[in-house]
């Protein structure tokens, strides 16, 4: 309710005056206190910090007079900065176009190379991880063994007609497999 009607009582006080609402029950004059503002009149709270950029935003020295502050103004020439007293330079003030998002982007992808990697197969009488301990790696080599040849006893049995890529490329590493435990037998022994 936004009324500002305020009236005088026999004391002098201020208050607002009975109303009537649509319901056709009325509302109580209500006393208002001397240095009231009603709340629609105050201003919007604005901190120290916000008023400091805001003076900051001039441009110009916290604290400069308006004489100086009007010499200044005065003295400027668009295109000419004077970074050192008494020395001219003319620039050009000429704006680069922007690019779109689009053109931003496309130009990235026009610079971006793509290498494919070279990836290099372990030899097979080497251990490819030399650092895992041979107990371990002897254990793993077995159970690939042991893997191959149920595969091995799956197609002389029929269950398994034509074995894929990786089963035929499992298969034909058998044999290395067969050395590296050899290899790694002798020298746990």
């Amino acid at each position: 309710m936004a009324t500002t009607a305020y009236e005088h009582d026999a004391d002098g006080c201020k208050f607002i005056p009975a109303t009537q609402r649509p319901d056709g029950t009325w509302r109580k004059p209500r006393r208002i206190k001397d240095g009231y503002v009603p709340q629609e009149e105050v201003p919007l709270y604005e901190s120290k910090g916000k008023q400091f950029k805001a003076r900051q935003n001039t441009g110009l020295p916290v604290g400069l007079t308006p004489e100086i502050v009007a010499q200044a103004q005065k003295k400027k020439n668009p295109g000419v900065i004077q970074p050192i007293p008494g020395m001219l330079i003319n620039v050009d003030k000429k704006k680069k176009k922007k690019k779109t998002g689009t053109e931003e982007v496309a130009d990235k992808l026009s610079k971006i190379e793509i290498t494919e990697p070279n990836f290099t197969t372990p030899s097979p009488s080497a251990p490819s991880n030399t650092t895992t301990d041979p107990v371990k790696r002897l254990k793993n080599l077995r159970k690939k063994l042991r893997e191959i040849e149920t595969l091995e006893e799956k197609i002389k049995s029929g269950n398994l007609k034509t074995p894929d890529k990786d089963q035929k490329e499992k298969l034909s590493k058998k044999m290395d497999i067969v050395k590296e435990i050899e290899v790694l037998e002798k020298n746990s022994e």
